[in-house]
């Protein structure tokens, strides 16, 4: 499993003092009011910042944060952008039936042969989870090398067993 993960991303810089806007990926920011020190990543660089101090905004799904040694909107404004990175314990907690993306990437797409005997069949991996208009959006890589993407709903994946690294497909037709 995965021990650290991108929590929320750097907007524009805020005020005269230095602060950013932190948009959290997960739409919570509780999580994040408690958090100490980060790593931002921009590309391929990752630097490890101290949080000074954080304040909420009106937008639930945004907070801002002062960064030790980031004293202007001049130098916020280079961490636009930038992936704040925490290590899993300080993700926002998970709901019954809910995943974190990074723990979904890598699993085994599993469907019931329907030939007897009915025994599971491996027929791609997940390679990503995408937002899109009406929900999640799982991107399978077929054993194939072919790109599917599929509705990331009950209606069409079953079990899923992190344990396991793997998902069951219920309707082998989705992926036609």
């Amino acid at each position: 499993m995965t021990q650290s993960f991108t929590l929320a991303t750097v907007g524009s810089s805020f005020g005269l003092k230095g602060f950013v806007k932190v948009r959290s990926l997960s739409g919570e920011t509780v999580h994040l009011s408690s958090l100490k020190n980060v790593i931002l990543r921009q590309g391929d660089k990752e630097k490890m910042f101290i949080i000074e101090e954080i304040m909420p905004s009106n937008d639930i799904s945004w907070i801002f944060m002062k960064f030790e040694g980031i004293n202007s909107p001049e130098q916020a404004k280079a961490l636009t952008g930038a992936e704040l990175i925490a290590e899993r314990a300080l993700a926002a907690p998970l709901k019954k039936g809910e995943y974190y993306i990074e723990d979904l990437k890598g699993l085994k797409i599993m469907c019931k042969n329907p030939d007897p005997p009915l025994k599971e069949e491996i027929l791609g991996h997940i390679t990503d989870i995408i937002e899109g208009g009406n929900g999640h959006v799982a991107e399978i890589r077929l054993n194939s090398g072919e790109i599917k993407l599929i509705p990331f709903r009950n209606e069409f994946l079953g079990d899923i067993s992190i344990e396991e690294g793997k998902v069951m497909l219920l309707e082998r037709w989705i992926l036609e």
